[in-house]
């Protein structure tokens, strides 16, 4: 099959490569996938460029968690009604070797999700991380109705989402952004409110918006960057949720965090609980099934142009998911 790898750590144009690999076969429990698309997250890029702790978990790397496709084989103990299903995948890569980058991945059955058929499969490399990312941080929040939430970075691919779930559950969402481009894409996706921090501080943006109450949740691209501003954006009893920081450490107000009796909670998506993934799903795919989500493919390109697409994610440069097609 055709795929795209790596066998060591580096830039883009230096490590990866396209070529044939052997087209693997389901085991127990798993099932074979005649992908059409494939994500490209952040993770994937810091995963290949190595660095904080990040080691190659297998000799050579098909990069990838996030894709769609079709099943076209199935394992031992997977029902062969299976076969001829479109499905979207999740953490294809994660501690595994082979990734969605490639003609077929072979997985675990219950990481192949039915793909409504309403949805693409560009549309569907787009959930396994930033809509997964995002559902599962506003749940820890527990957003709903009369709730402030400000989704920070609300712009970005798992913002996108974060912000419409926040919506669907009831609550006013405020968004921090860092352009005019981006505050229009974030007040598309249903955000009521946005404040652009490169021109204005984001505390007193949130402060003027709230009247001075500050925000009940915050939905947390960058710890290290916003903590600073928890003093002025954290109401009593606030919630905020983590899913991402810049850098290996984050100063935190400690002594206004213990005086407004703020919780923050801290997830990586790869290491959801079994249980706690699950009530996503259940919460997710009728919303997939009856198209109420709005999904950005900021860059469609083909398996072939996997190291611009690479670029691109780590540069920052396309509002939205960037996507690879593969057929």
């Amino acid at each position: 099959m055709r795929a795209a790898f790596y066998t060591r750590q580096g830039e883009a144009a230096e490590v990866i490569r396209i070529g044939e690999q052997p087209r693997p076969e389901p085991g127990p429990g798993e099932v074979r996938v005649r992908l059409r698309s494939s994500g490209v997250n952040p993770s994937d890029w810091k995963m290949r460029r190595g660095g904080g702790g990040r080691a190659l978990v297998a000799p050579l790397i098909v990069p990838h968690s996030d894709g769609a496709g079709v099943i076209d084989a199935v394992g031992d103990g997977v029902p062969a009604a299976r076969i001829g299903e479109r499905v979207w995948t999740w953490n294809a890569q994660w501690r595994r070797a082979f990734g969605t980058a490639a003609d077929y991945v072979a997985l675990p059955s219950a990481q192949a999700v039915p793909l409504p058929a309403a949805l693409g499969f560009a549309e569907g490399a787009c959930l396994g991380i930033p809509a997964f990312t995002a559902l599962h941080a506003v749940r820890l929040a527990d957003c709903g109705p009369g709730q402030r939430v400000l989704v920070a970075g609300g712009a970005g691919s798992v913002g996108h989402y974060a912000i419409q779930f926040a919506k669907l559950r009831g609550a006013e969402v405020i968004a921090s952004v860092s352009s005019a481009r981006k505050a229009a894409h974030a007040i598309a996706a249903g955000a009521d409110h946005v404040v652009d921090y490169r021109e204005q501080d984001l505390g007193d943006g949130v402060q003027a918006l709230t009247g001075g109450a500050g925000v009940d949740r915050v939905i947390e691209v960058d710890l290290a960057r916003n903590a600073a501003y928890y003093p002025k954006l954290l109401k009593p009893g606030a919630r905020v949720v983590v899913y991402g920081t810049t850098g290996l450490e984050a100063v935190l107000p400690a002594v206004v965090l213990m005086q407004k009796s703020a919780a923050l909670s801290f997830f990586t998506i790869y290491e959801v609980a079994p249980g706690e993934r699950e009530a996503c799903l259940r919460e997710l795919l009728p919303l997939l099934e009856d198209d109420l989500l709005l999904h950005t493919i900021g860059q469609l390109l083909p398996l072939e142009e996997i190291v611009r697409a690479h670029e691109l994610v780590e540069r920052g440069e396309v509002l939205g998911n960037v996507v690879l097609g593969i057929d």
